[in-house]
């Protein structure tokens, strides 16, 4: 049988290669399950349970939990708990559950991206709340003054929120950067009706093409230089603004006017 020296550095070697690190710190897995705020009996699925002490908090707000942990060592001593069920298989491999569910995690930072898009894709989730790398939070959600592509394609289904900073040293071990809370909120109501969402999108991959520096003259490829032009001086933006500087908001506008002042169809230059 495996000492359970081994069993420590068998744990340490597994969370070396996810990119993981243990919330340690109380205070912060409390904020955490604040911004997570689960109502009684809602559905929370989160990822990398740990150690619990997240799992633990959870339950006290008297959520159902279920409790994805791959390493199989620390799976088993989760506790067994009311309302808890704890599963070792890979979270980014299963269904998502039919019912509406929440999201709440510590998350591996090597599957940061991976964990995202899998929440992204989830019809049914109402709530995402994902402590993850401080500098992804905050590109995420325009901190820097930036909106990522991904942002603002998701902005009319999804608010991107920073919610909290976690500082390296809530973490065990500490890690090389501080951590942000995450926060994805699907809103009841799309900003931009479902059948027309896909050609929003094909909007915004064309601004963010880069085809002749700017958003405008990209757009003008598509849509025709003078209702490009128009559209951004009504939003207010420059023609020679950079795209990342475009507010999701903006984005959202312009695709209104282009699509009902007679833009020219997707294909036809």
């Amino acid at each position: 049988m495996a000492s359970s020296f081994s069993r420590r550095r068998e744990h340490a070697r597994v969370r070396r290669i996810l990119g993981q690190n243990l919330l340690a710190d109380h205070a912060a897995v409390r904020e955490l399950a604040d911004v997570a705020a689960p109502a009684e009996g809602e559905l929370i699925l989160e990822v990398g349970a740990g150690r619990g002490r997240l799992t633990g908090e959870l339950l006290r707000r008297r959520a159902r939990v279920i409790a994805y942990e791959i390493d199989a060592g620390l799976a088993a001593a989760l506790p067994v708990a009311e309302g808890l069920s704890v599963r070792t298989e890979d979270f980014l491999t299963v269904v998502p559950p039919r019912e509406p569910f929440s999201v709440v995690g510590n998350i591996p930072y090597a599957l940061t991206s991976a964990v995202v898009d899998w929440c992204l894709g989830a019809r049914t989730m109402r709530q995402a709340t994902l402590l993850t790398q401080w500098e992804y939070a905050r590109k995420r959600t325009g901190d820097y003054g930036r909106w990522s592509r991904l942002t603002v394609l998701t902005w009319p289904e999804v608010v991107w929120e920073l919610a909290g900073h976690v500082p390296r040293t809530a973490f065990r071990p500490v890690p090389r950067v501080d951590g942000g809370i995450l926060c994805l909120r699907r809103r009841p109501v799309p900003l931009v009706r479902a059948d027309l969402l896909p050609r929003y999108r094909a909007l915004v991959e064309c601004g963010f093409t880069g085809m002749g520096g700017s958003v405008q003259a990209s757009l003008g490829r598509r849509y025709g230089q003078r209702q490009a032009a128009a559209a951004c001086r009504a939003v207010r933006l420059t023609p020679d603004v950079p795209v990342g500087e475009v507010w999701p908001e903006q984005w959202i506008t312009m695709f209104r006017l282009l699509s009902s002042g007679g833009g020219r169809p997707p294909g036809r230059r």
